[in-house]
């Protein structure tokens, strides 16, 4: 009987092929290419700090949102933020702020006895309690207070339509 060495799959897995002898030894052969022995999985570490992308942990926004027979309100302070680092985006069924808070750059970070104040990106998204006429929001801000107006849509409203004739 002659003893065939056993592929790299069945080494693996530790099936045998059909066409061997059944008193083929699956221990036997090359010692030194098949080590059945239980080896720890590499530990994993996170890379060092140097090589990690460090993202920066975004705030959330403060607001109140109101109603009115006519439209939503929605107010939040952004006190600090210039209006170019201020983006407000809206859809039929929701209102977007995002911005940025800029630190001061005079003050370093060891002389703070007390550091409270919220500095960086932020965003909030608030979902309507009504679909809002997108094309008539206004948006003011002042001394801080931002204030957005969203008409309602009166779905109510209806109108006549001429019918024009072609002829």
């Amino acid at each position: 009987m002659s003893k065939q060495k056993m592929s790299f799959f069945e080494r693996l897995t530790g099936t045998i092929n059909a066409d061997y002898d059944d008193d083929l030894d699956i221990n036997a052969g090359d010692e030194s290419s098949f080590d059945n022995s239980y080896q720890e999985p590499p530990s994993w570490s996170p890379e060092p700090e140097s090589h990690m992308q460090v993202q920066e942990e975004e705030g959330q926004l403060s607001v109140d949102v109101y109603q009115t027979q006519t439209e939503i309100i929605v107010q939040a302070m952004v006190a600090g933020v210039r209006p170019e680092d201020l983006d407000v985006s809206i859809t039929r069924e929701m209102v977007t702020i995002k911005g940025k808070r800029h630190a001061p750059t005079t003050v370093r970070p060891e002389d703070y006895v007390y550091q409270e104040l919220y500095w960086g990106s932020f965003t909030r998204s608030i979902t309507l309690p009504q679909e809002v006429e997108v094309e008539e929001a206004e948006a003011t801000e002042s001394h801080g207070l931002l204030m957005i107006k969203l008409p309602k849509i009166d779905k109510e409203r209806s109108t006549r339509l001429k019918i024009k004739t072609s002829r």
